[in-house]
């Protein structure tokens, strides 16, 4: 298959070409990153969309929240694509990858595309390619994009930096979690949601909410004028799952009527640039065969207690 059919085949929307450009642009191969670039350059996204990123600790309920999500958006006349991103083993690489089952209904819809995404090492748990993965989803007519992060270090600073509207999801019962969430996290929140609001739990994921909105007013917004969403819901009971959609094109069209959205989009194409050009520059660093030798010598150095980690730095810098 050539570059340009691939590409129409993307922007046909077929989901086997789609599968194919996001498994070139995951590849790490440099042949297959060439061509994925080449592709990118040539598919344009069809229309406006939404993308929402959505975290959470482990066990709150992640993939049985953005299911419900997704199949509400789809009886709207929607398209949603999932991109899941999975904790890769720092030993061996390997990947759950287990979307897929967990949000059986959704992966069985026609207007549904998942691709669950190793993160291969990256740092904070988002896979280096999600943002070229997000383009070709759009490109190939997906209204709205949801990326899902494993909630854990960095990630949700990467997620926010690529997404219009990004949402955590809460266990009921604030206390111990609203002093494990971090000042930085609380910073980067739009739209804050306590799942597993049923039976027992239902009242205590009320008080959280009060207690978050407490926590919430000593902080400085994110958005001059434009507040942080909270809501409870009951992913497994399908409770106001609705209100949940209803918050976050709300708090995007909050962004719209304040001219942050363009605005946004455009920062964040910035960052991506400035991004890119960085693992370029320390790609580069590290597979120079002169820096190669360079660095196990220091190794070796290092190792034997002949010169320090820092000095090391300092002398490899004024030698490459």
């Amino acid at each position: 298959m050539t570059i340009d059919e691939l590409a129409k085949g993307v922007q046909e929307g077929k989901r086997r070409h789609l599968a194919k450009a996001i498994t070139l642009v995951e590849s790490n191969r440099e042949a297959d990153q060439q061509i994925a670039q080449q592709l990118i350059s040539k598919v344009r996204p069809a229309k406006e969309t939404l993308r929402v990123g959505i975290s959470g600790v482990p066990g709150v309920g992640k993939s049985t929240f953005i299911e419900a999500l997704g199949n509400l958006v789809i009886e709207e006349g929607l398209k949603v694509a999932v991109l899941a991103v999975d904790p890769s083993s720092p030993a061996t690489g390997g990947s759950i990858l287990g979307d897929k089952t967990r949000m059986e209904t959704l992966s069985s819809r026609e207007e549904a595309f998942i691709r669950p995404s190793p993160t291969s090492g990256t740092l904070g748990g988002v896979a280096k390619r999600t943002r070229e993965s997000m383009m070709l989803c759009e490109a190939a007519g997906y209204d709205v994009i949801l990326v899902e992060t494993v909630g854990v270090g960095q990630s949700e600073f990467e997620v926010a930096s690529m997404v219009d509207c990004f949402l955590v999801l809460m266990l009921p019962g604030a206390g111990d979690s609203l002093q494990g969430i971090k000042r930085g996290i609380m910073e980067i929140i739009d739209v804050l949601i306590i799942n597993k609001a049923d039976g027992d739990q239902e009242k205590m994921a009320k008080n959280a909410v009060t207690e978050y909105k407490n926590a919430f007013h000593l902080l400085t917004p994110k958005y001059e004028g434009i507040g942080v969403e909270f809501l409870t819901v009951s992913s497994l009971k399908k409770k106001r799952i609705d209100e949940a959609w209803i918050k976050i094109q709300g708090f995007v069209r909050s962004l719209k009527e304040n001219d942050l959205f363009e605005a946004q989009r455009k920062q964040q194409e910035l960052n991506w640039f400035k991004r890119l050009v960085e693992d370029e520059v320390l790609r580069k660093l590290w597979e120079s065969k002169k820096n190669k030798t360079l660095v196990r010598d220091f190794v070796k150095k290092i190792k034997q207690n002949e010169i320090s980690p820092s000095e090391a730095a300092l002398t490899f810098l004024t030698k490459i």
